[in-house]
């Protein structure tokens, strides 16, 4: 069951957290998102609403045909920062790119070689994740080129999930 609780102290949280978010996205002029699974579908839906109502240029790494295509060719642990390296490594000095990694519990290998080759090319990035505090993906997110983190202390996907969602959709009602 969904610990509305846990959801309740998240969302008093992403309330303090929303202007510096807001400031990162409208700042950036492209942006990548990529995450597994449930924060698959979080970077679909969001990577659509910052196009349709910021006007942004987003993108998500969701396509079966392109997912497929990376991990055949470069393996799992590799497809996500081939992908964002494709999508941002030539725009981002010039057009301010910006990745959005999504982790429900900061240990997806993937996302955590994402958020490596982003401090490596110093592409500014968000991490997102949950679980442990100590976990990998916020380890990887303590470098300058993380411009935000936000951690989510508790071990329900579904409160993480939907924390993720809300944290990101925040920016839109301003």
């Amino acid at each position: 069951m969904l610990d509305l609780t846990k959801l309740k102290e998240q969302l008093e949280y992403i309330d303090s957290k929303r202007c510096d978010l807001n400031d990162i996205i409208r700042h950036a002029n492209k942006i990548a998102i990529v995450g597994n699974g449930g924060s698959n579908a979080i970077a679909s839906h969001i990577a659509n609403d910052y196009t349709k109502v910021l006007n942004k240029e987003c993108i998500s790494f969701t396509n079966p045909t392109q997912l497929t295509c990376y991990i055949n060719d470069y393996g799992m642990n590799e497809a996500y920062w081939r992908f964002l390296n494709d999508q941002l490594s030539h725009d981002t000095k010039r057009y301010n790119g910006l990745a959005i990694l999504i982790s429900s519990s900061g240990e997806s290998d993937n996302i955590v070689e994402a958020a490596k080759w982003c401090q490596q090319e110093s592409v500014s990035f968000i991490s997102l994740s949950g679980f442990e505090y100590n976990n990998r993906l916020n380890r990887e997110s303590k470098s300058p080129s993380c411009v935000l983190n936000y951690w989510v202390p508790s071990c329900s996907y579904g409160v993480i999930e939907c924390a993720h969602e809300i944290f990101l959709h925040s920016i839109l009602d301003i």
